[in-house]
Formats: structure tokens, C-alpha cells, sequence
């Protein structure tokens, strides 16, 4: 009796301006499969320039999933997101032996590459309280009412990371228990195999990436784009780079001859924090920029091989 080949989750992330949307999308045409996105602001609606969503071309060129689903004003998480992946792939499975999953967003790759803990959804009313105590009395006032909650986390938490501050006082706040009294970095076994790549430009050339392509975003409309969503920049889906900028210029708060190169310059310290994270996996196969797609199908086909040859081994 033989063995099926287990299916194949092919993960192309990497920093922002890196070019991870068209790598995936040659890829999933060639192998004939879906494209799933791990990121965290593509999901919503109205917002396709500043998040540099997939593009119509792109859209229909391949099936994509986790794209302008969402209104601005629903909530997410990396648990909703790995509990919505993990029930899409079977249904991926049944016409291509691979996915790819494609973004930028951390917790989510890791979310669905390696699991996440049970954490319970955060209800509006939560959320509202937990950042009405940032907004109303700053960093200080949470780092207090987390240590009061979660003493635990408190010790390791970077107390500078206001997000992640807010983010473990809700879970507390919802659960009725401290945060790191959930948390048990337990890795879960995944019933497919997977394959990470990520696309290797030298750093000053990817910052010249992100420089352009922020430009290219001013060009296409951006400001428009967020003129038609200010009156809803209070919420968590417009809090990210690029809309808070210029959100701020609307406001009178900077001019735009500062918003704009304040948007490449915070731009480029995000992908610095994605080049971070990247270094703590080391199973994330960097490819040359000048042949990307041909490599990253070699060892595609290579993996695949060998997962054949082992299943009908013996």
C-alpha cells in the first residue's frame, strides 16, 4: 500500500516593497493553485493603494483569498486569521497539490506556519476601554494597569511597544485571567508540508524599492484614498503607515512636504522590523532577486520529488 504526497503550503513573504505579490502570483500560475493573503490591512475594503493590495491584473490572473473582505470597522486577529486558513485549505487541496500563502503581516505567517494560542476574540467595548486608557493618559497608564493585571507579562513585555501593551491588556481584560497565563508558545504540527521564500535585496536597494514605490502610491491616488476614509481614522484597521501620515497632514498637524517622505521613512523602519523577525527563521530560503521565480520553482519541484520518492519508498 502507498502513501498519498502530503500537500504543499508555499509561503512567500519578506519585507515590504520586496515584490513578494508578483513572485507569488508567477508562481501560483504556473503550479495552478490559489493565493492566500497573510496581510493584516489587504483584508479590508476601500484602502487598495495604501496597503498595495493585489492588483486588478493580479486579482485576475490567479484566485485570491483574505482581500478586500472586510469593512474597515471589523475586527481581526492572527487567531481568526489561522482558524479561517486552516478551515480554507481543504477545500484549496482538492484541486492542486499547493497554496501559497503571500504577505508581509508576522503574526500571521506565524499564526498559520506554526499556530497560535486559544486567545478570545476582543469585543468593541473591550478594545474602546483598553485604548481609551492610552489615548486619555498615555504609555505610562498602560504600562501601569499591566503590571496591575499581568504582572508576568509585565517583566518581559517591551514596555516601549504600546501595541503590544494594549494588545495583552484586552486579552486579559476579555479573559477574566492574565495574558501570559495563555500563552504557551506551543509549536502545532501541521498535516502539509511547507516551504518558505522570501526574496533577498540588499538593504539599500530595497529601501530605493520602498522610496519608489511610496511615490508611485502618492501618484496613483493615495491621498485621495485616505480623504474618503479620515472621518474613520479612529479605527484599527487605518492604524498603520501611510494613512496615519497623512491623516495627520489633514488634521494640520504636518505639512505634506513632511508627510509624505515621513511615510518612506517609516516605511522602511517596518521592513527593518520584518528583516528582524525574518533572522529568527532560519527555514526561510532567500532568493535571488534576479531570478527569483525560476529558483524558488526548482526547489519547488525538487521538494516535491523527494516527497514522492519517500511516500512510495519501500
Amino acid at each position: 500500500m502507498t502513501n498519498t504526497p502530503r500537500k504543499t503550503l508555499i509561503v512567500i513573504t519578506g519585507p515590504t516593497g520586496s515584490g513578494k505579490s508578483a513572485l507569488a502570483v508567477e508562481l501560483a500560475k504556473t503550479l495552478g493553485c490559489h493565493i492566500i493573503s497573510a496581510d493584516s490591512r489587504q483584508i479590508y475594503k476601500y484602502i487598495p493603494i495604501g496597503t498595495a493590495a493585489p492588483t486588478p491584473d493580479q486579482l485576475n490572473a490567479v484566485p485570491h483569498h483574505f482581500v478586500a473582505t472586510l469593512s474597515l470597522d471589523s475586527p481581526y486577529s492572527a487567531a481568526r486569521f489561522e482558524a479561517d486558513v486552516m478551515k480554507l485549505l481543504p477545500a484549496l487541496w482538492q484541486s492542486s497539490d499547493y497554496a501559497i500563502m503571500c504577505g508581509g503581516s508576522m503574526m500571521y505567517i506565524d499564526a498559520v506556519v506554526n499556530g497560535i494560542d486559544d486567545l478570545p476574540d476582543i469585543s468593541p467595548e473591550i478594545r474602546q476601554a483598553a485604548m481609551d486608557i492610552y489615548t486619555s493618559r498615555g504609555i505610562d497608564a498602560i504600562r501601569t494597569k499591566l503590571q496591575e493585571i499581568d504582572p508576568d507579562y509585565y517583566r518581559i513585555v517591551d514596555l516601549n511597544n504600546h501595541k503590544r501593551i494594549i494588545h495583552a491588556i484586552e486579552i486579559s481584560l476579555q479573559a477574566g485571567v492574565p495574558y501570559s497565563s495563555l500563552r504557551t508558545g506551543t509549536k502545532r504540527t501541521r498535516p502539509f508540508n511547507i516551504l518558505k521564500f522570501a526574496i533577498d535585496y540588499p538593504r539599500q536597494e530595497l529601501f530605493d524599492r520602498i522610496n519608489a514605490r511610496v511615490d508611485a502610491m502618492i501618484e496613483a491616488g493615495m491621498e485621495q484614498e485616505a480623504a474618503a476614509v479620515f472621518h474613520l481614522r479612529h479605527l484599527n484597521s487605518l492604524n498603520t503607515v501611510g494613512y496615519k501620515e497623512l491623516f495627520a497632514m489633514m488634521e494640520g498637524k504636518m505639512d505634506r512636504a513632511t508627510a509624505i517622505p515621513r511615510i518612506a521613512k517609516n516605511t522602511r523602519v517596518y521592513a527593518k522590523k520584518q528583516l528582524t523577525w525574518m533572522k529568527k527563521s532560519p527555514d526561510i530560503i532567500m532568493l535571488p532577486p534576479e531570478n527569483a521565480f525560476t529558483t524558488a520553482l526548482n526547489i519547488i519541484s525538487h521538494e516535491n520529488s523527494n516527497s514522492f520518492r519517500n511516500c512510495h519508498s519501500g
